[in-house]
């Protein structure tokens, strides 16, 4: 055979790249035609050549696949900006280039000193997908130590790393045999290991270990890359947010000042608490109550409030700063451990500092008009006590015209009775006398007020509830009428009504003697038997006037017997089942309780005054 036409022929063969079997093809047509040993060598030599070439055509190639790859991963890789886009690309791109069914990465931890999986592309185990690689402990560890690439075509029967349970474990979970892992690596340091691994037995080869470092190569300064531009990112989100707060802070400290000038000119022109409110809610918006020392509204209304607002109130008072409860903006201001007043704003989101301030003005306010109460207070209480001691002291009628109180009405002195607390109590008397227009003094453990009005027992139990309320303890109120201008008269009668109340175990109630049945005989200076009589037997009496009946005789002769019916029978010369009708009656028109104890005892003292003539029937 023409050996130019031999060499055409394999030429043809490698030109349309034809497989490695095609190239026997001439040798077997010479054969065939039945060429000589001499022309069959010749052909056999021809084709190992054209076979060499062929290989390093197809190594050239591929190395240009290659090279073409890593180009274009690194145009890819350049784009990126984001760190989990920049991994999430170098892990897929890998398992391209080599073909395998896995690729992963493991990044160093400085923190613990160990590696761990960061992405993965291709994995099916979530334990794999959870591993840690201790410095040197499996493939990928001794590869994080070293900064030397190793591979192994069968993982489980490979002695030259260290094995260790979790790990083979994991391993075996996602099925992997074959691995290759190469260094992440940054100058001398190793960030990390870049991985590719098949699920059946597989020689890497050198070209593939290259290629894979190279990758490699490309993702370190990538990552590094990706790293810098976030650091860069965060630096600069952390400036930004740092100038808007510092915005944010400056535009709150001016707003801030620009309320409390106005806060301040209000109170300077006499403005009060509700100018102050309305000042605020024109600045923050919501809606605003002010409570006083006691939780009672001053200005406003926030709803109904729960005892979580008052607790967040005494959290305001101890932390000396505004507290949030939901949608509630809660400042409390304090006066020696005892609160001032309270700022309750209803409202998403305000500048707790102009709240706080408000608070603040309107602790002001209240604190200037306690002063001026108390100052005004020691003038009605000098009053009073002159009119108390020395009565007969020219000049005190006008004196109390002044302040607004008309001595020649009826009036009602009550001295209530506290266990402590005094300036607070002195305080509470000394707001009642200026808001109802009479007197108010402070003596020791006891407050006495002249209060205009002509029920005495009324006004001493609403004195009692209200001051017991005020200090959260008992306290104990006797009145006494003010009679023709007799305060000092009426001063001792309702303190000894106070002192028989304390005596009865009646602390915290309030009366006057009219209130005290027969005791009230013994403390009052009018000593009303007539009035006693008809509170305690009026109705019997009434009755035994209108029907021509003996009740208050039969009630007389029972008490008289011991309490026992047939005895009271012989006496009155009646049939007990008389005396029992009429017992019944008695019941009927005295009401349930009249055999009790304390009320017999009153009304067999009514008995005998009536019997003795000291009053007559109504």
């Amino acid at each position: 055979m023409d050996g130019a036409l031999v060499a055409r022929h394999f030429l043809e063969l490698l030109a349309r790249e034809a497989s490695a079997v095609e190239f026997e093809g001439p040798i077997i047509e010479a054969r065939a035609a039945g060429a000589d040993p001499a022309t069959i060598e010749e052909l056999e030599q021809a084709k190992v050549e054209a076979l060499r070439v062929r290989e390093l055509l197809k190594r050239r190639a591929r190395r240009e696949a290659e090279l073409s790859a890593l180009y274009d991963t690194a145009g890819d890789l350049a784009a990126l900006r984001d760190l989990d886009a920049v991994l999430e690309a170098i892990v897929h791109r890998a398992r391209q280039l080599l073909a395998t069914d896995v690729a992963y990465m493991t990044l160093h931890d400085p923190e613990r000193g160990d590696t761990y999986m960061r992405v993965t592309d291709g994995s099916i185990s979530a334990k794999f997908r959870a591993l840690r690689l201790a410095m040197g402990a499996g493939l990928g560890g001794l590869v994080a130590q070293t900064a030397v690439p190793y591979s192994t075509a069968d993982y489980f029967a490979d002695a030259r790393f260290r094995h260790k349970n979790d790990i083979d474990e994991a391993v075996k979970e996602e099925g992997l045999v074959a691995i290759l892992g190469v260094p992440l690596r940054l100058g001398q340091r190793v960030i990390g290991v870049l991985m590719a691994a098949n699920r059946s037995a597989r020689p890497f080869h050198q070209e593939e270990v290259s290629l894979l470092a190279s990758l490699a190569a490309h993702a370190a300064v990538a990552i590094d890359n990706a790293r810098l531009l976030q650091e860069t990112r965060n630096a600069l989100e952390e400036l930004s947010q740092a100038h808007r707060i510092a915005r944010e802070h400056g535009d709150a400290v001016e707003r801030g000042a620009l309320a409390h000038d106005r806060m301040t000119s209000l109170v300077l022109r006499g403005g009060g608490i509700e100018d102050v409110a309305a000042v605020v809610t024109d600045v923050l918006g919501g809606s605003l109550a002010v409570l006083d020392d006691l939780g009672r509204p001053l200005t406003g209304d926030v709803g109904e409030l729960d005892s979580g607002v008052f607790e967040a109130a005494q959290a305001s008072r101890a932390l000396g700063r505004t507290v949030r409860r939901g949608d509630l903006l809660i400042a409390s201001v304090d006066v020696g451990a005892e609160p001032l007043c309270t700022l309750i704003l209803r409202s998403d989101d305000a500048d707790e500092r102009i709240l706080e301030r408000a608070a603040l003005v309107c602790a002001l306010l209240l604190l200037f008009r306690r002063s001026v109460a108390e100052a005004e207070g020691r003038v009605r209480g000098e009053l009073l006590d002159d009119l108390i001691s020395r009565p007969d002291s020219p000049g005190l009628t006008d004196q109390a015209r002044r302040l607004g109180v008309d001595l020649h009405a009826p009036h009602v002195v009550v001295v209530a009775k506290h266990g402590g607390q005094r300036e607070r109590a002195a305080f509470w008397a000394s707001s009642q006398a200026a808001l109802r227009h009479g007197l108010a003094a402070g003596r020791g453990d006891e407050v006495v007020l002249l209060l205009p009005g002509e029920n005495a027992g009324r006004i001493a139990q609403n004195v009692a509830a209200e001051l017991s309320a005020s200090l959260h303890s008992p306290a104990t109120a006797g009145a006494g009428a003010a009679v023709e201008g007799n305060v000092a008269g009426a001063y001792q009668e309702a303190r000894r009504c106070a002192e028989a109340l304390i005596a009865l175990g009646r602390a915290g109630d309030g009366a006057s003697a009219a209130e005290l049945g027969f005791v009230g005989l013994l403390v009052g200076d009018g000593r009303d038997v007539r009035g006693f009589v008809s509170r305690v037997l009026g109705a019997v009496i009434d009755y035994d006037a209108r029907r021509g009946t003996a009740l208050a005789d039969t009630m007389a002769a029972y008490f008289g017997s011991g309490g026992s019916p047939s005895r009271t029978a012989e006496a009155m010369h009646i049939h007990v089942n008389t005396v029992t009708q009429r017992l019944d009656r008695i019941g009927k028109l005295l009401g349930d309780g009249w055999l009790e104890p304390d009320r017999a005892l009153e009304i067999q003292l009514a008995l005998r005054l009536h019997r003795l003539g000291h009053t007559s029937t109504p």
